[in-house]
Order: structure tokens, then sequence, then C-alpha cells
């Protein structure tokens, strides 16, 4: 707790304050900003998981129009975010279950009912739906259910 407590005034108080006072659109100069905010407390960003990307609402036509090619994605909390469209054409972030995150998710719960394999089945069941729903209360959001499906489909298989 200690430290969500510590990143909270390290970086989201400084990024609220940053955001009203000195925030002109430019990725950049946040990005610098915060990387001298981090430095002030002896931390670091990682240098595989920082990067600037054009994403959002009209990062699709800048993109195409500069040649491009689609926005890129990136990954977040165990989750893929895409710049997506909806049915009628407006743009919609789209969150996709990470595939490596859910391929690990799966060994796991495989291990986890061989060791239980001889236990009651109503054992079995009770944990194995608890664990469902617990895969499910994180990553049941919008855009997700092909995802959710296929966890559900392999989940039962196993």
């Amino acid at each position: 707790m200690a430290n969500a407590i510590y990143l909270h005034y390290v970086f989201d108080l400084w990024a609220e304050r940053w955001r009203r006072q000195e925030a002109t659109g430019d990725a950049h100069r946040f990005l610098d900003a915060m990387r001298a905010r981090f430095e002030e407390f002896a931390l670091s960003l990682h240098p595989d998981k920082t990067r600037l990307i054009e994403f959002g609402r009209h990062a699709a036509v800048r993109r195409e129009r500069n040649g491009l090619g689609k926005p890129e994605t990136f990954n977040f909390l165990g989750f893929t975010f895409i710049c997506g469209r909806s049915r009628r054409g407006y743009f919609l972030l789209k969150r996709k279950s990470r595939r490596d995150r859910v391929r690990v998710k799966l060994r796991e719960i495989k291990e986890a009912l061989r060791r239980r394999m001889h236990r009651p089945i109503p054992e079995q069941g009770s944990w194995l739906a608890q664990v469902i729903r617990g895969f499910f209360a994180y990553h049941a959001v919008p855009t997700n259910f092909a995802a959710l499906s296929m966890f559900r489909y392999q989940t039962v298989r196993l």
C-alpha cells in the first residue's frame, strides 16, 4: 500500500497539476517533464514500456493521410488497446484481453485442475466457477466478447 501512496504523490497528483497548468497538447513535453519528475525521486521509466504513439479519435485518418497504415496498439493492465470503429463508423476504443495473459491463465487452470482431479466434483466445480467469475469480473469490458468466449470455451474443454 505504501508504494501506491508514493506513486500517487510522485505521479498522479503531479500529472493532474501539470495538465491544468502546463499542458499545451505536446506529448513530448509531458514525457520529458514526467521523466524529470521521476528522476527527482530516483525512479525511472522502463525504456521498453514507455513510448509515444499516435492514438485516438483522429489517429487513423492522420496516419492514413501520411501513408503510415493503421494506428499502433499498446498493452496495458492485461489488455491490448486498439483504435477501432463502431458499426455506425464512430471512433471506438477497443480493449481485448492480451493473448499471452489468457494463455498463461489457461495453463494455470489446467495445472490446478490436475492437482484437484481427485477432489469431489462439486468442489472442483465451485473452485472453477470462482476462477471464471474472477476472470470475467476483470476482463468483461465492451469489445472483449470474443476473448471471453474463447476463454470460457477453453476452460470448459479443460
